[in-house]
């Protein structure tokens, strides 16, 4: 496998180029990270930050699992659902 296709079967798999699909990959990273040091805080302190990572985290699957790539065509959403794996 060429090095070229390492970085762009992914995004292509999922209708993306290389940059639009970082750009959503580090659009779930920021939150990500919250969510991690929320945890992080509330296994300390357990009366802070008691919703912030689970609401954080079903935000984020709801957006993951509903997103349709820009470049994807009408026939990709089968019943409302897409005919293609949404993981980033």
């Amino acid at each position: 496998m060429s090095l070229k296709r390492l970085f762009t079967e992914h995004p292509e798999s999922v209708g993306e180029s290389y940059f639009e699909h970082m750009g959503v990959a580090l659009s779930f990273a920021g939150p990500l990270i919250k969510a991690g040091l929320a945890a992080l805080v509330h296994a300390f302190l357990p009366f802070l930050c008691t919703s912030t990572a689970s609401s954080t985290v079903k935000q984020l699957y709801a957006r993951m699992v509903n997103r349709v790539p820009r470049s994807a065509p009408q026939s990709a959403v089968l019943d409302g659902m897409p005919s293609w794996d949404p993981v980033i």
